[in-house]
């Protein structure tokens, strides 16, 4: 099945490079491209894309206020296509609270050929986004964020050998926004690789840490991993697991992209069943592809536990499903439901 995209930008030469970028791919088709909102409201009408990529900074109406005026009337997937840099993130970040299911970063130097080497991680969001229901998606991310737990959960637990791991990519931002905050503030340690774009992570680390009991930061080299603290992987960086003595500390590197990703939940997975072990903890939440299915098979067959979003929750259900597929999840659960299975573990683990 193809997906029909519209692409809307205010350069002509962007409109044209991503245009030709993503008719490259044989399973979507640019039916159009319009240079701002209001060319981009009547196409819409008459041809009926699947998926709008969207730049946030045009004339005559900015992107934030499209997309709203977009979600209200007619709903659909969007991916942005925009510029990271300066205040772009905070823009950004706008946008996805507002209903955008992916972003993408515009490069900041040689545009022209930097949208070419964009062009394949463009039509994989494409696509994620295709398979989003919007509806579903747009009440999701309306939904006030659940009531978190007693920050007494944890009391007289000792489980500062417990290492947590979470993967996710689509629809994952807002998934971690219904997890993260949830979570008492003496929670073990948490690493999370979500599939983004550099210039994004430090402002989603920021907008975590604000809704949150625990600490949220992006991780940096050499970072130590204890409980209250959160590390999000860096865009366009691995996270990884490391065992000193008798702490664990963050390791960050660009590498080899896995699975098509960089950050990829395989890499950070991979470490914890390498360094952790039984200690370990691995979720993989809604997201398009097999990132993190091998990893979490590691770490089960290390003996650690591992929880799997279900698919009525998940935006898509692609991680989850492969790793199921590959039996590496102990659990499968709502969204909603993770924290406290989560906690569960917790304290399995420190009563061993």
């Amino acid at each position: 099945m193809t997906t029909k995209v519209l692409v809307v930008d205010d350069s002509a030469v962007v409109r044209k490079v991503l245009q030709r970028g993503l008719d490259r791919d044989p399973a979507i088709e640019v039916v159009g491209t319009a240079p701002d909102p209001y060319k981009a409201r009547d196409m819409i009408v008459e041809l009926e894309p699947d998926v709008l990529t969207l730049d946030i900074e045009m004339p005559r109406m900015d992107g934030i206020t499209f997309l709203g005026k977009l979600m209200e009337h007619k709903p659909l997937p969007v991916v942005v296509v925009s510029s990271l840099s300066g205040g772009g993130s905070k823009v950004a970040m706008r946008a996805m609270e507002n209903g955008a299911v992916e972003v993408v970063a515009k490069p900041s130097t040689n545009v022209a050929s930097g949208l070419k080497e964009m062009s394949q991680e463009l039509a994989d969001k494409v696509k994620a986004a295709a398979r989003v229901n919007i509806y579903k998606y747009r009440q999701r991310y309306r939904q006030k964020g659940a009531k978190k737990m007693d920050k007494d959960v944890l009391s007289g637990v000792k489980a500062t050998d417990t290492i947590i791991a979470i993967g996710s990519s689509t629809g994952g931002v807002q998934a971690l926004k219904r997890v993260i905050p949830r979570l008492p503030p003496s929670t073990p340690g948490i690493l999370i690789a979500q599939h983004m774009p550099a210039g994004f992570t430090t402002q989603f680390a920021g907008r975590l840490d604000g809704l949150s009991s625990m600490q949220v930061k992006e991780a940096k080299n050499g970072d130590r991993v204890r409980p209250g603290l959160v590390l999000l992987a860096p865009g366009n960086y691995h996270l990884m697991l490391k065992r000193r003595g008798a702490r664990y500390e963050a390791r960050v590197k660009q590498g080899p992209r896995v699975c098509h990703q960089r950050p990829s939940a395989d890499v950070l997975f991979k470490t914890v069943a390498r360094e952790a072990g039984v200690n370990g903890i691995g979720v993989v939440l809604t997201g398009m592809g097999g990132d993190g299915a091998r990893g979490l098979k590691m770490m089960h067959d290390k003996g650690a536990r591992t929880i799997a979003q279900d698919e009525e929750t998940s935006v898509v259900f692609g991680m989850p499903k492969i790793a199921i597929e590959k039996g590496g999840v102990d659990t499968v659960v709502p969204l909603n439901n993770i924290p406290e299975q989560i906690i569960k573990y917790v304290k399995e683990l420190s009563a061993t």
